[in-house]
Formats: C-alpha cells, sequence, structure tokens
C-alpha cells in the first residue's frame, strides 16, 4: 500500500546527509557515521516508530525522548528556545500550537528542504494548518475527525431514532431522561479542543493568524452567531440536567460511560482505542454515526485533536530533521501499521486513511461495526481552521467562562462575550492588532 507513496519523498532520499564530514556540530557521530537527529514526542508505541526508522535508514538515526505529554513537553520547548538552547531537533506539535511556536521563531521552514512535495500525501484541512502561504512548517501526522458516539442499545431499548440534527438530539435528550432519570445525554467536559472541534462543525471561524502576512495582527470573533449557538445549545442542555459537567478522561467520565449513564459521545477518530481500552462492561453496546448537524440535510464537520512533527531553529542538521520529520510516519508501512493497531491514531495520509485495512475494519467494541466508514468522510470534508499564537490563554479563558457558567455564576449567553473581552484585551497586551 505504502510503497507507492515512497514516491512522493524519493527525490529527498538521504538528501546531502551521507556526505556529512563528521563534525560533531552537524549532528554526526564522526567521521562516516550517521547523522543523529533527537526527536521529542509523546505517541503511544512511539519506540517501535523510532526502531522502524533507524532499521531502515543507514545514513540518519533518531534519538528519541519523552519529556512529558502536551503542555509538559510544551513548556520545556519554551524554556529551551528562551535559553537559547536545549531544544531538540525535531519535535511533536499539535496543530493548536503551531502559531504559537511560530511567533517564537522556533520552527524551520521545511519547504526549502523538499517538504512541499507532499502536500498531496495529506488531508487538505491538515495541510493548511501545517503551513502558512508557501512555507512547510509542519508535516501531519494524525487528526480527530468527529463523530456521534451512541449507546445503541439503549437508544434501541427504548425506540429513540439516532439524531440527525442538533434539534433531534436535544429531544433524544428529553426522551432519555424520561427512561431513565439518572442518565445524561452525554457531559460538558472540561476540553478545549473539544468544545473548538464543535465549534468547527458549526461553521464558527473565531481566529485568524498568519506569520508571513503580518506578524502582529490576529483575528478574534468568538460572539459571532456560529460559535454563540454551540456554547448556549449545550448550556441549555446542562440547564436542564441533560448533559452532566464532569471533565473527560477522569474516573468518573469513564465510569459513566462504562455505566449506562452517559448514553453519547462526540468523539474523535482516535476514540475506538482509547474506549476499547477502558471501558469494559459495555463493549458492543456503542456504535457510530455521523455529527448531528445543524441544519437538516447540511454535512457539515469538525475535529478534536490532532498533531505534526516540527523541525525546530536549533536544529544541528535541519536538512536531516526534515527528512525525519518527514518519514518517521509519512511513507514507512511499519510505522502505520504500529500507530494504526497499536496506537489507535487516525492517520492524517489521505492513502492510509482510505486503504480497505483501515476503512473496512471491523471493531469488536462497536459489535463489529466498520466505524472508519464514518470517520474518514469526516476527515476527507473537513474545512480550513486557523488558531492564535496564544490558543492556550484562549482555550483557558473559554473553559473558565463556562464554568462559571456550569456553576451558575454567570448566564451561559455571557460566556462568549467575556472571553471575546478577554483575549482582546490578552492579545493587545501582547502587542496584537486584533481584529
Amino acid at each position: 500500500m505504502l510503497n507507492r507513496l515512497r514516491t512522493f519523498v524519493a527525490a529527498v532520499g538521504l538528501l546531502a546527509v551521507a556526505g556529512c564530514t563528521g563534525d560533531p556540530e552537524d549532528g554526526t557521530d564522526g567521521a562516516g557515521g550517521p547523522v543523529r537527529v533527537t526527536v521529542w514526542a509523546w505517541y503511544p508505541e512511539f519506540k517501535g516508530v523510532v526502531e522502524a526508522f533507524n532499521a531502515s535508514h543507514d545514513d540518519i538515526q533518531v534519538d528519541w525522548t519523552n519529556v512529558g505529554t502536551g503542555p509538559d513537553q510544551y513548556a520545556k520547548l519554551k524554556t529551551a528556545f528562551t535559553a537559547g538552547t536545549g531544544a531538540p531537533d525535531v519535535a511533536m506539535v499539535e496543530f493548536q500550537q503551531i502559531p504559537t511556536f511560530l511567533i517564537l521563531d522556533a520552527l524551520v521552514d521545511m519547504g526549502q528542504y523538499g517538504a512541499g512535495e507532499d502536500e498531496d500525501l495529506y488531508a487538505e484541512w491538515a495541510w493548511q494548518q501545517a503551513t502558512d502561504g508557501d512555507k512547510v512548517y509542519a508535516i501531519p501526522v494524525d487528526g480527530g475527525p468527529m463523530a456521534l458516539m451512541y449507546r445503541k442499545d439503549l437508544f434501541d431499548q427504548h425506540g429513540i431514532p439516532v439524531p440527525a440534527t442538533w434539534a433531534e438530539y436535544a429531544a433524544a435528550a428529553e426522551k432519555m431522561k424520561a427512561a431513565d432519570p439518572d442518565a445524561y445525554i452525554a457531559s460538558f467536559g472540561s476540553d478545549g479542543g473539544w468544545l473548538n472541534g464543535l465549534m468547527w462543525q458549526a461553521g464558527c471561524r473565531p481566529y485568524g493568524y498568519s506569520l508571513t502576512e503580518a506578524r502582529d495582527r490576529v483575528k478574534i470573533d468568538l460572539t459571532n452567531p456560529d460559535c454563540e449557538k454551540v456554547v448556549e445549545f449545550y448550556g441549555d442542555l446542562v440547564e436542564r440536567d441533560l448533559m452532566a459537567t464532569d471533565p473527560f478522561f477522569t474516573a468518573d467520565a469513564t465510569a459513566a460511560l462504562d455505566s449506562g449513564k452517559y448514553w453519547t459521545w462526540a468523539a474523535a477518530g482516535w476514540t475506538p482505542g482509547y474506549v476499547a481500552g477502558s471501558l469494559k462492561n459495555t463493549a458492543g453496546k456503542w456504535a457510530v454515526a455521523p455529527m448531528p448537524q445543524w441544519a437538516e440535510g447540511e454535512d457539515a464537520q469538525g475535529d478534536w485533536g490532532g498533531s505534526t512533527f516540527t523541525v525546530t531553529t536549533q536544529a544541528k542538521n535541519p536538512e536531516a530533521a526534515t527528512v525525519v520529520a518527514r518519514e518517521l510516519f509519512g511513507t514507512s508501512e511499519e510505522a502505520w501499521d504500529i500507530g494504526l493497531n497499536k496506537a489507535f491514531l487516525y492517520p492524517l495520509v489521505k492513502d492510509v486513511a482510505s486503504d480497505p485495512a483501515f476503512t473496512g475494519k471491523a471493531y469488536e467494541f462497536f459489535n463489529g461495526q466498520k466505524v472508519n466508514e464514518i470517520f474518514v468522510p469526516v476527515s476527507e470534508k473537513l474545512g480550513d481552521f486557523d488558531y492564535t499564537p496564544f490558543q492556550d490563554f484562549v482555550f483557558g479563558d473559554l473553559l473558565d467562562r463556562c464554568a462559571e457558567a456550569t456553576s451558575g455564576t454567570r448566564e451561559w449567553d455571557t460566556v462568549l462575550d467575556a472571553t471575546q473581552d478577554n483575549v482582546v484585551d490578552y492579545a493587545k497586551k501582547q502587542g496584537f492588532t486584533v481584529e
């Protein structure tokens, strides 16, 4: 399957690294030795991916370290860039964090080393987020196209149709509550990426930033109607005790999913692996359906999560580092065997995602359903979406305002107004012009 993908990077080969003289400053082992490239990443089962790369490359070898997950790694990266030393050659970076590291002048344009040739390999939306104009700052790896996971046995038992619209979803929540007063249609989890994915699906495009167009200009538009309808819709479900407020990925939330307390979860393409390993009591009782739409007949989609490989500006040999970023996953059959079957990543390489081995995979947890037949078209239909250079602040403030609403100290229809004001104020204090 993936052998044909290698034609996209064949022109790069080993670049010029085979001719390195062995200068330690270039990251080599010495005269005649391979170029050594340091990588920070926290992918599950990544050790096997690194071993596969090293076994297939004589001239480049990867030295991998897991310095922490998400925020922990980012904090170490920022410390290294502030100090001017200590960063790896290649770093795993989530899509929403790319502008943050761009503004720090921390990422190399891999386009100068041939990475632009990979554009057709990847889902269009992912390539858009990984690039800025004609500059390639990241190589996509995995994503999180969203769909609705639901308790098929309970919906069938009580004669509740699977909702095709959000209005039908609210009606299903009411019928659920009548059938089981202790149940909730889902939880309004404390996760900025999840809420962001719901806004994306609703047509909300609240952010805009391009380093190449204007370093100090950013768009913030959280109060547009497409954003507001999401927060107010979910807020109404919470207010009516139809939706819980447990944070995701906690023991309580996992127990609720596994006990019948929660009947649905607007989840992502990486969910099948997560739930199969976490929910032991309800295996075979769940199914996956397309996300409900805001208007009947629409086909709008959202994404929750996703990551890339970047080359840092502290890389000793950015050309060799680019080979690593492009080839750790992108064209490796061995890597994707691990990524799909052990790490349960959702692939952003189009030919991997569309391969019958992936789309036709039946999941025991979902009673044999081929759930990737739902997720793959979502990724294919996703539209563009941008982030800010301070997305952590945006998500943090948004979740704080939502927490105020769930506690009853704020009205839901003021959540985004307050977040907009706070984010705009923060951006201006950082020297940005806000549109």
